[in-house]
């Protein structure tokens, strides 16, 4: 009797040193996850978000109270007309110099002609080209102030765009767009409260396009590499598993402790490297469902 029972439990002992897991890592399913904040500061006056919603890229799902920036882009508009109406009419205002210069000069050439003749003496000459030089400092004057006064209002005027173009920005960062298409995982903020820069609104996820996390040791780097085709076994509990195609997609470069809630092949290992590995959702997989990898 003692006879059988130990060649049962050689052979239980057997058995068991033989069983192999299917398995060679595993880890817990991820997606990317993408934060989006407030980029305004006001009343949320309208945000229909909510937990589960399929949302697609560029779709506006809320809006910011943008009453006070439009008043100030308003106020600005009003503000850069003052400076264009401001801006000198150069050739007006040098046109009475400009004439009186032209008569100056005139004189001077019929003064230069009679003094040569004999006609008068050159002193009037003298005094018509001394006009003549006067005028021309006088235009010289103008046409520099004006030149002055009109590259600052040019200036101004261009500070003004700039600052309208600023609250232009403003005016559509009140508008809440979703980044990227995926679903929400969580909502932070409701209509009607106020919401500050840099206040969180919701979480989004890309769940058609799940990542298993699942860490190896160093003796299995040899056996995986970008791109490779692996099997990903999706684990529903109550030994309930689901076999997924699945590529790697990235491979850490650094090595790190085991995880605790992290098996690997070889458990005894103390550092372990990180991977990542790309499966397509068919909708029954999960953000934190735990998952197994066989590269073989």
């Amino acid at each position: 009797m003692k006879s059988n029972y130990l060649l049962f439990a050689t052979l239980l002992l057997a058995s068991c040193g033989n069983q192999k897991k299917a398995y060679d890592a595993t880890g817990t399913f991820e997606a990317t996850e993408t934060t989006v904040f407030s980029e305004q500061s006001g009343a949320l006056l309208t945000f229909n978000v909510e937990e589960g919603d399929s949302l697609a890229q560029g779709r506006e799902v809320g809006l910011i109270d943008t009453t006070q920036t439009w008043l100030k882009l308003l106020q600005l508009g009003a503000t850069k007309e003052v400076y264009q109406s401001q801006k000198p009419d150069m050739e007006r205002q040098i046109a009475a110099t400009r004439q009186q210069l032209a008569k100056a000069r005139q004189e001077e050439q019929r003064y230069r002609e009679l003094v040569a003749d004999g006609a008068v003496p050159s002193k009037m000459l003298d005094d018509a080209t001394n006009q003549v030089k006067v005028l021309q400092r006088q235009l010289d004057a103008q046409i520099s102030s004006l030149s002055t006064s009109t590259r600052a209002l040019d200036k101004q005027t261009a500070a003004a765009d700039v600052q309208m173009s600023q609250l232009r920005d403003m005016l559509q960062k009140c508008h809440i767009v979703t980044p990227t298409q995926g679903t929400v995982l969580e909502k932070y903020v409701e209509r009607g409260e106020f919401v500050a820069v840099g206040k969180p609104l919701f979480k989004i996820a890309d769940v058609q396009q799940m990542y298993l996390r699942a860490y190896v040791t160093s003796a299995q780097l040899q056996n995986i590499r970008l791109g490779q085709q692996v099997k990903v076994f999706a684990d529903y509990g109550n030994q309930q598993r689901k076999e997924y195609p699945g590529t790697v997609s990235w491979i850490s470069s650094r090595s790190e402790f085991t995880p605790k809630t992290i098996l690997t092949d070889d458990e005894r290992a103390d550092l372990v490297y990180a991977v990542k590995i790309a499966v397509k959702n068919d909708g029954y997989l999960k953000i934190g469902m735990y998952g197994e990898i066989s590269l073989k």
